[in-house]
């Protein structure tokens, strides 16, 4: 594909092939109302916000605090307005017909990332994250073992209104649930799939393809170029033990996911060691984002093995992974419509942006 040239073509994604890919560059010149960038409220404390230090009467009871209980700088609580709840103690499935219901048992909770009100994850030290993404595994082990009827805990974070966040101050919730969401279900089942017939784990080959792959492909006809694929092309960010990568198949214009290099199933087998150097990729990634975008609302959320037994026997073919998905557009009735994303921003082009990007 020569340079500067507009991109239209249907990508499949390797992971799930059923969810498709629209990369349509022209459809960025349109007229369009983009998501308004968040406003960044940089303030370090706010006396009527209730996950400021100080205000801690105005939550539920504190369920863990990192470090110390009078001198924390992360605490877990109880959402006051969870989507799913422990008060539904019979998890029971009834039938009428077609239709089937559960309770919505489980737990819904807060993770106040930082006693700072104000400061955004990029902002945020390497130890501070590194001690953040061990309560996100704490907790998450805390929670599968206080009941074998949840079959999955999904961390994840809202930036900005635009993403769902209702309050400014930085924080992560966490949902455990009795059943597996079909996103991370289609993951685990795909991928099974794939390692049956190549015995090999699928996100391990695209981590293998993104460090060592290039390709140029041409047109039959006239010889020129159609394609061509740079090593380390998706690449956006690489430690020790981590790597960020900018999905083929993107279905947000600016989406990145981050994976530990060498292949681990399942997020509560990640070591110290590991933490620290996703904690480093994590915020270089973030400052990355930061400075292309700038103030850009995102949703980020962890996609680990199920703790389920119908998927014991996965740990070889599942990957676990963070994506980060920017919200810089609204989904158009198209999207809606079809299932298919339409992604502006070639996935080359960005990642290359985000790449060359100077950071400390």
């Amino acid at each position: 594909m020569a340079d500067n040239d507009t991109v239209r073509e249907i990508r499949i994604n390797p992971i799930v092939p059923a969810e498709s890919v629209l990369i349509a560059t022209a459809r960025g010149m349109r007229p369009k109302k983009e998501e308004d960038r968040a406003p960044r409220d940089t303030r370090e404390h706010v006396e009527t916000c209730p996950f400021c230090r100080g205000n801690e009467d105005k939550t539920p009871p504190a369920i863990a605090t990192y470090p110390e209980v009078d001198d924390w700088s992360i605490r877990i609580v109880e959402n006051l307005y969870p989507v799913l709840g422990d008060d539904r103690q019979q998890n029971s499935v009834l039938s009428f017909g077609l239709q089937q219901t559960m309770d919505g048992y489980g737990r819904h909770e807060v993770i106040i990332d930082n006693d700072k009100h104000g400061i955004a994850v990029h902002d945020m030290s390497e130890d501070h994250l590194a001690l953040l993404l061990g309560a996100y595994r704490t907790r998450m082990e805390e929670l599968y073992n206080s009941d074998d009827r949840l079959r999955y805990v999904l961390v994840f974070k809202n930036f900005g209104p635009a993403a769902g966040a209702s309050i400014p101050h930085t924080h992560s919730q966490i949902i455990a649930m009795p059943v597996t969401p079909q996103n991370v279900l289609d993951e685990v089942v795909n991928s099974k799939q794939f390692y049956d017939k190549q015995h090999h784990c699928i996100f391990c080959s695209l981590i293998d393809e993104a460090l060592t792959f290039e390709a140029t492909i041409y047109d039959k006809n006239s010889g020129e170029v159609r394609r061509k694929i740079n090593v380390g092309q998706f690449v956006v960010e690489r430690g020790e033990r981590f790597i960020a990568i900018k999905p083929f198949a993107s279905r947000y214009e600016w989406e990145v996911h981050i994976l530990p290099v060498q292949h681990q199933a399942d997020f509560l087998g990640a070591t110290e060691e590991d933490l620290e150097d996703f904690a480093r990729v994590l915020k270089r990634t973030m400052q990355r984002l930061d400075a292309v975008l700038g103030g850009a609302q995102y949703n980020f959320f962890l996609h680990s093995l199920p703790h389920d037994p119908d998927h014991v026997g996965c740990e070889a073919s599942y990957h676990w992974h963070l994506e980060i998905c920017p919200r810089t557009s609204i989904p158009t009735g198209f999207e809606l419509g079809s299932g298919l994303f339409v992604n502006t921003v070639s996935p080359e082009e960005a990642a290359a942006e985000l790449r060359n990007v100077s950071i400390d």
